[in-house]
């Protein structure tokens, strides 16, 4: 069982930059993510990593969210900048079965985090 909590959300205005984080119990080579939902709209992921595999996005955040990993903490990073307010979520970190890429899709993901609200403010 993984188990998984995000910290790091909070308002912020347009323009600014936060750092979600979210500790695991272990993962290895799962493949782990950061995924989002808005109020009424249904969640998205946002980015996801597999071992040392090369990250993947969603179109929105290309260039302006980075995810990253340390193995040594169990510290699972969003770096989110240039945030706008398209960006107003509760973020939510995940975890999902060993795989040899990273995926958007929430099925490929079994343990999740409670979430993490971001507010941005135009």
């Amino acid at each position: 069982q993984v188990q998984l909590a995000e910290s790091g959300g909070g308002s912020v205005q347009s323009g600014g930059a936060l750092r979600l984080s979210c500790v695991y119990s272990s993962i290895g080579r799962n493949v782990v993510g950061w995924f989002r939902q808005a109020a009424g709209k249904e969640r998205e992921g946002v980015a996801s990593i597999v071992g040392f595999s090369t990250p993947t996005y969603t179109d929105s955040v290309l260039d302006r969210f980075f995810i990253s990993k340390d193995n040594e903490k169990n510290i699972l990073y969003l770096q989110m900048n240039n945030l706008i307010a398209e960006d107003t979520a509760t973020y939510y970190c995940a975890a999902g079965a060993p795989r040899r890429w990273p995926s958007l899709d929430s099925g490929a993901y079994t343990y999740w985090g409670r979430g993490t609200q971001v507010t941005v403010s135009s």
